[in-house]
């Protein structure tokens, strides 16, 4: 009885003593998806990624194959089982749907996405297509469509919208700055109600003035999908806006407010 009972003690101390995940050092795990062929989203995402690592991320970085005008094949997407947040930078995508299976597996647990620019039309299957319903992942999930935008001469103003200006959100972000991107055209229509609008931008020609006629849009908004994730959208992304310190800020700090609760 006594061996037994000493025996007992021993593995109840052997139990106790057993190393628990140090939830404070947990690295946490960003998926980049690079997935279009207009503006270099490759090279972006991957600084983007580096600023990341030194934030203590680790990263995986994804891309189209074998090159990025390859619309149906993105390898690697399996590596969103095992994310804490995702950035994706797609357009006009045709992925197989064991492929797709993966992004509705991570949408569906509801863990944060951060969505860049043509990632509002991400898809573009065809009439009759399986999976057409991906189509309006832009609108359902990030909170708008692909409409139209104002030519690629344009340029775009960027300012803090009213009552976003103590936003963590929009820390070190200039209060308004100019960016290459030709401003997305949301009809005041997008984001959806709930939404909380970040950045607008009104649109210029290519000298940079303002052009009266075109209305100013959101550019930089926050959500919550229909899985309760949270989502930060920005309709910004030209490979020069990626050198605007304001715009570097704002994407920074997105990746803060993803970061998952127990490690920030």
């Amino acid at each position: 009885m006594i061996r037994s009972l000493a025996f007992i003690l021993i593995v109840t101390s052997l139990i106790g003593c057993t190393r628990q995940p140090d939830v404070a050092n947990h690295q946490p795990h960003l998926v980049l998806i690079a997935a279009e062929d207009e503006y270099k989203s490759e090279r972006s995402l991957a600084q983007l990624a580096e600023d990341a690592r030194a934030k203590g991320w680790t990263t995986t970085l994804l891309t189209s194959q074998p090159d990025q005008s390859s619309a149906e094949n993105l390898p690697g997407l399996e590596s969103l089982e095992k994310a804490d947040a995702a950035v994706l930078y797609m357009r006009f995508r045709r992925l197989p749907a064991d492929q797709v299976a993966h992004i509705d597996r991570y949408l569906r647990s509801g863990k944060p996405v951060i969505g860049i620019r043509t990632s509002t039309h991400a898809f573009a299957y065809p009439e009759g297509h399986p999976l057409i319903a991906w189509n309006n992942m832009g609108r359902d999930v990030l909170g708008a469509p692909w409409i139209r935008h104002f030519g690629h001469d344009s340029t775009t103003d960027v300012s803090i919208a009213p009552g976003a200006e103590s936003s963590p959100l929009l820390a070190g972000v200039e209060p308004a700055f100019h960016v290459r991107s030709w401003l997305y055209d949301l009809e005041g229509r997008f984001p959806p109600p709930g939404s909380t609008i970040l950045l607008v931008g009104q649109s210029c020609d290519g000298a940079g003035k303002r052009v009266a006629d075109r209305p100013p849009s959101p550019i930089a908004w926050t959500r919550l999908n229909e899985w309760g994730g949270r989502v930060f959208t920005t309709t910004l992304g030209h490979p020069e806006d990626f050198a605007n310190p304001s715009v570097q800020r704002l994407l920074l700090n997105a990746l803060e407010w993803t970061r998952p609760g127990d490690v920030r």
